[in-house]
């Protein structure tokens, strides 16, 4: 299935996804589950932003807030030191990319705005702070909404679903509908592989990704280098290239428009081969 063409507003410069975009993730954590993520000074991250906008990628996403299961929790201020000097400089270094920044803070999307970004990663949805999606509808930005069960301590132990694909699809509509009256112009829909969910049942969520394409906003895919990969092959992290880029083929070929990666060349090239399996 062939992506749908999309133009998002970011600040006022236009992200096209007429083609599907990679997203580079960046973590701006001592933490992270992948190491080879973690880029804690302005010198390494500016090297890794560089070497994945050679590689093709479109978004910068920068966290810095480690969501893996067990991880400690940080305040908004301590996030907000965290990011503040590594997306200046990569904004000031390579004005033409797009910067997103994960974060459920209100507050941090405020400051993230000021330093340079321009999309608004949350993985709560907006359930972990109620000012998000005024705050982002007021900085027009686009709004990567993503599916969580629970809150930020016990996002990675429900996983009970009547139909985890239904489940997720009626939160993407209810979710969008509170995103619209908050007045968010551009969504983004993450299936949220990982949280609150088993193994098998990101397996289903990657097998009915044309589902929720169906929903008629991009949807984005955060699989890379992810537990439900190197657990189910009994394997590491840091050995999960070659699942990954498998999973990415799969949803690809359903119509995903942004993959969130750790490894850009390898993501790019997915793209390019599906293309010419596509109808």
């Amino acid at each position: 299935m062939k992506p749908a063409m999309f133009t998002l507003n970011c600040k006022g410069r236009l992200l096209t996804i007429d083609t599907p975009v990679v997203m580079g993730i960046i973590n701006a954590t001592p933490d992270s589950f992948y190491e080879g993520s973690r880029k804690n000074n302005i010198d390494a991250a500016l090297q890794q932003a560089g070497k994945m906008i050679e590689e093709g990628a479109g978004i910068i996403d920068i966290g810095a807030q480690s969501t893996r299961p067990g991880s400690h929790i940080v305040g908004p201020e301590e996030e907000i030191s965290r990011l503040h000097a590594i997306t200046e400089a990569i904004a000031k270094r390579f004005p033409g990319i797009f910067i997103s920044v994960d974060t459920y803070y209100s507050q941090v999307a405020m400051a993230a705005a000021n330093m340079g970004a321009s999309i608004i990663n949350d993985i709560s949805g907006g359930h972990f702070d109620p000012d998000m999606l005024t705050t982002v509808a007021g900085l027009k930005m686009p709004y990567v909404c993503m599916h969580v069960q629970g809150n930020a301590k016990t996002m990675h132990q429900l996983s009970v679903y009547n139909n985890v694909v239904t489940d997720v699809m009626d939160y993407f509509i209810q979710r969008m509908e509170q995103c619209n009256k908050a007045g968010i112009a551009d969504i983004i829909l993450d299936p949220g592989f990982g949280f609150s969910k088993t193994a098998e049942q990101n397996f289903q969520l990657i097998r009915s990704t044309a589902s929720f394409v169906a929903l008629g906003k991009p949807v984005l895919i955060g699989v890379s280098r992810k537990s439900t990969i190197y657990k189910t092959l009994g394997i590491t992290a840091q050995e999960a290239l070659n699942g990954t880029t498998v999973l990415h083929t799969a949803s690809l070929l359903a119509g995903a428009h942004i993959l969130r990666v750790h490894d850009v060349k390898e993501a790019v090239e997915a793209i390019r081969l599906t293309r010419y399996l596509l109808p």
